[in-house]
């Protein structure tokens, strides 16, 4: 989801990863699934890419 967002937005991992203050290799972990990104981070990722609610409950869903 952060993925297919962040290149809707037209951002970069760098760029993204300035704008949640997070290192960009967190950024790529997040991408590829290899880790779940902490509250604060879902958060600040939701926030900077303006991901809309339903698309975050779908996320969620997957996760589970």
């Amino acid at each position: 989801m952060f993925k297919k967002y962040r290149e809707l937005r037209g951002y970069t991992q760098l760029e993204l990863a300035e704008l949640v203050d997070k290192d960009v290799r967190t950024i790529q972990r997040i991408e590829n699934n290899e880790t779940v990104p902490t509250l604060e981070s879902f958060k600040k990722l939701v926030k900077a890419l303006k991901i809309e609610d339903k698309d975050i409950l779908n996320y969620i869903k997957e996760k589970k």
